[in-house]
């Protein structure tokens, strides 16, 4: 497995149609709101990409930047994976392990 971080168009970026994840308008507006309010998170969460430029990791992101407005967008390109390895990283990068601690999080500004 190699790893490559750039910065690419987002037109050498492609959706990916297996992706199980789905984000409804409301969920996407909210993330658009997000990434214009925190820009910075655009370059601190590259989207994953595989050798075929196509989406493993930030289908969600790239479509609130699509809509942003957005050109470019930083990118970790990931080769030498099967096809398994592929939808095992697609599942685990998705799911959510462990749990907020409200009491923690009840100190914080509303984000």
């Amino acid at each position: 497995m190699a790893i490559e971080i750039k910065k690419l168009k987002l037109s050498e970026i492609k959706l990916n149609p297996d992706n199980p994840r789905q984000i409804k308008d409301a969920q996407l507006e909210k993330l658009v709101k997000s990434l214009q309010e925190f820009p910075e998170m655009k370059a601190i969460r590259e989207i994953v990409v595989d050798e075929n430029m196509v989406i493993l990791g930030g289908n969600m992101r790239y479509r609130a930047m699509k809509k942003l407005g957005e050109k470019t967008a930083d990118v970790k390109i990931v080769t030498g994976l099967t096809d398994e390895q592929k939808r095992e990283f697609i599942i685990k990068d998705n799911s959510a392990f462990g749990e907020w601690d409200m009491d923690m999080l009840s100190g914080w500004d509303d984000l």
